[in-house]
């Protein structure tokens, strides 16, 4: 039982930024715009996040100020990276997969390129510990639940837990996400009631690289003790791949990014699982891909997306 328990508080870890990446990609789809740039976003914002810890706690202590501020800086880093996307899939009507694609390279080169200025070499210093793992007093002595969900968990969980009731609640019980939807579904029709297409748009991508980058942040500062230019390595396109399996809705989202995170954690303890110990080990460490691939032929096709999500915004079609 310690085990499953054990695999649960790493699967929460896993977990939470693949869920915050991929809210950040459902407010880019339902406005209008696919954001595929979602794993680079994840990487500079892992990139400033780790920086401005080291940065500001250079004694290895590793303070909740400096961690909070990381983190904010993450964010901030990620909606202005985005920004890139935004003008150039919106401003100059260029394809949004191919811009994206462009962002992931350019995410990858200039990380890497900034630690070589600053730290004098293609990785930042480490911080240590990051965020460390709490209890929960009181809920941690719940049966059953207080090990699952409570106990020694990292809190970043948590943090996961209210951009999802938020963006649940912004997108589909308010005007203005009714709005954004409409965007994301028949901008032409939006346009002729008087909605600013564009800047909905806008909107949806800066939301998306400010999740992106906040989930760089979080994942840098749980999954490692230094960034690296592998520190992401690909969970921006399972959180893609969780927005789609997750059927564009933020309580699906949720679900789905627990399925991928359970799926990297069981490659973890694979030797630990007496009938999957005598599989190579390589095997699990293809797992998780492989996974995200099989839940997408199975289930893509039964998801529908925004409508005009990928489409450039022509003002003359109808």
């Amino acid at each position: 039982m310690s085990l499953f328990y054990n695999m649960f508080t790493i699967t929460l870890m896993i977990s939470a930024p693949i869920i915050i990446a991929a809210l950040g990609g459902l407010f880019s789809e339902r406005s209008g715009v696919v954001n595929i740039a979602l794993d680079g976003i994840m990487l500079v914002g892992a990139f400033v996040t780790a920086a401005v810890v080291v940065v500001l706690d250079p004694s290895g202590a590793n303070s909740k100020t400096a961690i909070l501020i990381g983190l904010a800086a993450g964010t901030l880093a990620g909606m202005v990276f985005s920004l890139l996307h935004a003008y150039a899939s919106i401003d100059l009507n260029a394809d949004q997969t191919v811009s994206g694609t462009a962002l992931n390279l350019l995410a990858a080169g200039i990380t890497v390129y900034l630690c070589q200025i600053f730290f004098n070499q293609q990785r930042t210093p480490a911080f240590i510990r990051g965020i460390t793992r709490i209890d929960v007093p009181v809920l941690k002595d719940i049966p059953v639940l207080g090990e699952m969900f409570f106990k020694q968990v990292h809190p970043t969980f948590y943090l996961t837990i209210v951009p999802v009731f938020v963006t649940w609640y912004v997108v589909f019980k308010t005007p203005f996400g009714l709005r954004m939807r409409s965007c994301g579904e028949f901008p032409q029709a939006s346009a002729s009631m008087g909605i600013n297409v564009r800047r909905m748009r806008y909107f949806g991508v800066l939301v998306s690289g400010a999740l992106a980058g906040l989930a760089g942040g979080v994942m840098v500062l749980t999954q490692d003790v230094q960034f690296t230019v592998v520190t992401v390595h690909g969970f921006g396109f399972i959180a893609i791949a969780a927005l789609i399996f997750g059927k564009w809705n933020p309580f699906g989202v949720l679900g789905a990014g627990m399925f991928f995170g359970f799926s990297q954690t069981l490659g973890f303890y694979a030797k630990d699982i007496p009938f999957l110990a005598t599989l190579p080990t390589e095997f699990f460490s293809m797992f998780p891909y492989v996974l995200t691939i099989i839940a997408l032929v199975i289930f893509a096709g039964k998801s529908v997306g925004p409508k005009a999500s990928g489409e450039i915004y022509d003002t003359g079609k109808r």
